[in-house]
C-alpha cells in the first residue's frame, strides 16, 4: 500500500516538473513515506527522520515531507517533535505537500494527483479499498489509516485502462483487508464483482489481490480466482497464530479449524493455487504449547510463502491497553527461526517439485544479468535470453530449483 502511495505522489511531483534525486543529500525535496505496522519499522523511520535534520539547518530552503501511517489525525505532537518537518501528510493524502509546493514554486497544482502519468512498471498497485475495520488487538492500522472505504468498480476499471495503454500488463488490487472490498458501496458489490470488471480490460495479462482476511474469503471470490483466467492462482491469506486462545487475544474472529477448513475449500475449488500467509510469533502469553500449534499449522498447510515476525508492542492498540507482553526476546527469535528454518525446508520441497516443469513468465526486467519474471503463483524465475523484452508473456522450462528463486531456460520463442 505504501508502494502505491509513493508511485502517486511521485506521479504529481514528476507533473509538476520537478525529477527524482540520486541522494537525500542533493535533494530539494525529501519525502519520507512511513509504515509502523511494528515497532522497529517506526524506530527505523523516526532514527531516518531525525537524520534528516543537520540538512535542513544547513539548507533552510530544503522541504522536508513526512506522510504514511507515522502521521494520524491529529499532527501536533509530531510538529512538536519534528519542528524542522514543512508538511505532514496523513495516508493517501497528497494535497498538503502538493499546495505547499505550488505555493513555494508558484506552480499550477490543478489536477496533478490523479491517474499516473509518469511510465509504470510492467506489474503495478492499484488501492480499492483503503483502511480497516477489524481492529486486531495488536495491530495500529485502524488507528493509522482509518474505517474501510472502497473506492467504486468505474474509477478502478478506468485507472487499469489507463495503466494498460501505458505498458502495464499486471496488477494487484491492494487493500489491508482486500475481500471486503465493496461492503461500503451501494448494491450488492464485492470483490469478485469487481475481479470480474477489471478481467474484461483488454491487453491486461494479469491480475492478483492482497491482503485477504479469512472472515471477508467469500466463496463467490474463490471462485473468481479459479474461473477468470487473468485472475492468477495466488492468494494471501495471513492465519497470524494456530493455537485458539491466542487468536481469541489477537481478535482474529476465527478458529484454527476454521482456518484449515477455508483452506481446504480454497485448494479443492482452485486447482493449482498458491497460498502464502503471515503469522506472528511470541504474542502476548504465547507458552511452548501454543506456539506449536503454529508450527504445526506451517507443517500441515505447507504455505508457498511465510512472512512471520516476532510481536512487539504498538502504543495505541488493544494489546498495548490491556494485555501484557511477557514473552522473553530471547524465546521469540528462537521461535521465529525455527519457523523460518521449517518453511524454508517446506518450500525447497514445493519448488523442486516444478523442475523440469514449463511455466508462463511475465517478464518484468533484468537483474544481475539475467532476465526475471514470475509465473502465476507468483514465484521469482531467472533466465537468459538474448530475443525478449520486457512486458512479453513466455514459456520457461525450470532446470533449477532453491527455497527463493527458480532458474530456467526458454522453451519456446515469444510472440512478436
Amino acid at each position: 500500500m505504501n508502494k502505491a502511495d509513493s508511485e502517486r505522489l511521485g506521479s504529481a511531483l514528476d507533473q509538476m516538473g520537478l525529477v527524482p534525486s540520486l541522494s537525500k543529500d542533493d535533494a530539494d525535496i525529501i519525502v519520507l513515506n512511513t509504515c509502523v505496522v511494528r515497532q522497529n519499522a517506526e524506530d527505523k523511520a523516526v532514527g531516518t527522520l531525525t537524520s534528516l535534520k543537520p540538512s535542513k539547518e544547513l539548507n533552510p530552503d530544503k522541504v522536508i515531507a513526512l506522510m504514511g501511517c507515522m502521521v494520524g489525525p491529529n499532527t501536533s505532537a509530531l510538529e512538536k517533535r519534528f519542528p524542522y518537518v514543512d508538511v505532514f501528510m496523513a495516508p493517501q493524502q497528497y494535497d498538503p505537500l502538493i499546495d505547499y509546493l505550488g505555493e513555494k514554486l508558484q506552480i499550477d497544482t490543478a489536477g496533478c494527483v490523479g491517474p499516473l502519468t509518469a511510465a509504470p512498471a510492467i506489474s503495478t498497485y492499484i488501492p480499492i479499498i483503503h483502511g480497516c475495520d477489524k481492529f486486531c488487538s495488536f495491530c495500529i492500522i485502524p488507528y493509522r489509516r482509518g474505517r474501510e472505504t472502497s473506492r467504486n468498480v468505474e474509477e478502478i476499471v478506468h485507472e487499469t485502462e489507463m495503466l494498460v495503454k501505458r505498458g502495464v500488463k499486471e496488477i494487484t488490487l491492494l487493500g489491508q483487508n482486500v475481500d471486503s472490498y465493496g461492503h461500503d458501496l451501494a448494491g450488492n458489490v464485492n470483490l469478485s464483482n469487481l475481479l470480474f470488471a477489471v478481467n474484461e480490460v483488454a491487453g491486461l495479462e494479469r491480475i492478483r489481490f492482497l491482503t485477504s482476511h479469512p472472515n471477508d474469503m467469500e466463496d463467490s471470490i474463490i471462485e473468481a480466482v479459479n474461473g477468470l483466467d487473468k485472475v492468477c492462482e495466488n492468494i494471501n491469506l495471513p492465519f497470524q497464530a494456530g493455537d485458539n486462545e491466542i487468536l481469541r487475544t489477537m481478535r482474529r474472529g476465527y478458529t484454527n479449524e476454521e482456518y484449515r477448513r477455508l483452506i481446504d475449500k480454497i485448494r479443492q475449488k482452485v486447482a493449482n493455487v498458491s497460498i502464502s500467509t503471515d503469522l506472528i510469533v511470541g504474542f502476548c502469553g504465547e507458552t511452548d504449547q501454543q506456539f506449536s500449534n503454529t508450527l504445526e499449522m506451517v507443517k500441515d498447510v505447507k504455505f508457498d510463502k511465510v512472512h512471520s515476525a516476532a510481536y512487539s508492542t504498538r502504543e495505541g492498540t488493544i494489546a498495548s491497553r490491556k494485555m501484557v507482553d511477557d514473552v522473553d526476546e530471547t524465546v521469540k527469535k528462537e521461535r521465529l527461526q525455527i519457523i523460518n528454518d521449517e518453511q524454508e525446508k517446506i518450500v525447497a520441497g514445493i519448488n523442486a517439485e516444478l523442475k523440469g516443469e514449463i511455466q508462463e513468465i511475465l517478464v518484468e526486467g533484468r537483474k544481475k544479468g539475467k532476465w526475471f519474471g514470475r509465473n502465476r503463483n507468483d514465484k521469482l524465475v531467472f533466465f537468459d535470453s538474448e530475443n525478449i523484452k520486457s512486458g512479453q508473456m513466455i514459456d520457461v522450462k525450470i532446470n533449477e530449483t532453491s527455497p527463493w528463486y527458480l532458474e530456467g531456460s526458454i522453451h519456446s520463442e515469444p510472440e512478436k
